[in-house]
């Protein structure tokens, strides 16, 4: 695979889809300056500046900001009546990118500018590289960040491992249930736990069209959970059920993120709901799911952390149990989290 063959797959064949929202006390400015920012970068790989949807999730103000910038860079907007979640306009985004038949791969991106558009061409080598080696046009490639713990804090970037190591045994386990191997071999270069929850990703179309325009499958979560919490899991398990092969490249990130939605919801329901959705929708038993949790949680740096960091573990596990229908330890267990002795 040459790199002329990756460049004009890049800069010809490949669409962008960024969801925009911004909370309704945003100062504008600096929304437009983030979402500017991307734009102006991300315009840069392309030919056609409108191979760049921005998809907008029912926000006044971010429909202001995206208008604005969609003006000054030549590029596409969408906008949804109602404010529904990432996901939402990551698939109204995508329908409406996948209209145009020339694209045969779609990034997915944030706008937060903490997505660097000179490594999409990294993302697409890879695409093409897996295309060639198994003659497939099913690929997701995943952006694994150098580090979680920097861009995200390390509360979040401790409750982001344990959510890709718990849907990394989830994969495993319906990968062994369905006779289908989970193939591995394009996503585990570097690091063993491929970075699910990596809002940088790039799809295949035939990928992008199982992904972003099949039925919602809930799988008997809430509208936020699917939405909005679990939003990078259910773009991963759905690729991987369509029969995607996962491969991922190693991308940079800020030392910290400029702006986070992510960072305004409740943190021990949000990472629960990462490991509930994609347990249910593999149909993974809930005695696998609770002892996936006591094999995960002591080896999180987070539980040393007392008792702060050991309490959220707890609140997530006990998210997670009820979810799955499984009693709480007793209550003289209540604050432990099981490990080993001594090291």
């Amino acid at each position: 695979m040459s790199i002329s063959t990756a460049l004009t797959a890049l800069e010809d064949a490949t669409g962008v889809v960024i969801p925009v929202y911004f909370h309704a006390d945003t100062n504008p400015a600096l929304g437009r300056q983030l979402l500017g920012d991307t734009v102006q970068l991300f315009v840069r790989e392309v030919t056609d500046p409108h191979a760049i949807y921005l998809s907008v999730d029912g926000s006044t103000v971010g429909a202001t900001i995206a208008d604005q910038v969609a003006a000054t860079y030549g590029v596409q907007v969408v906008k949804s009546a109602t404010n529904q979640g990432k996901l939402g306009a990551a698939r109204q985004g995508v329908q409406a990118l996948l209209v145009a038949e020339q694209w045969r791969y779609v990034a997915l991106i944030d706008q937060d500018g903490d997505h660097f558009a000179n490594e999409l061409l990294n993302f697409v080598r890879c695409a093409e590289h897996v295309r060639t080696i198994l003659a497939t046009d099913q690929i997701i490639v995943l952006g694994n960040r150098l580090t979680r713990h920097r861009p995200l804090g390390f509360l979040r970037g401790e409750q982001e491992e344990l959510a890709n190591r718990v849907l990394l045994d989830a994969l495993h386990y319906a990968a062994a249930i369905n006779d289908r191997p989970l193939a591995l071999q394009f996503a585990n270069g570097v690091d063993d736990l491929p970075d699910f929850h990596s809002g940088y990703k790039l799809f295949s179309r035939a990928t992008a069209a199982a992904v972003f325009c099949s039925e919602p499958q809930l799988a008997g979560c809430s509208a936020s959970a699917y939405y909005r919490h679990a939003v990078e899991a259910v773009m991963t398990v759905e690729a991987v059920l369509s029969g995607a092969t996962l491969a991922t490249v190693s991308r940079r990130t800020f030392d910290e993120q400029p702006i986070s939605i992510f960072a305004s919801l409740n943190r021990s329901q949000l990472a629960a709901d990462m490991i509930i959705w994609p347990c249910k929708r593999l149909g993974v038993p809930g005695r696998f799911v609770e002892q996936w949790l006591t094999n995960h949680l002591h080896r999180l740096l987070l539980g040393t952390l007392l008792p702060q960091g050991r309490d959220e573990l707890i609140a997530i596990r006990n998210h997670v149990l009820t979810a799955f229908n499984r009693p709480l330890p007793a209550e003289a267990a209540q604050g432990e989290i099981q490990r080993v002795p001594f090291l």
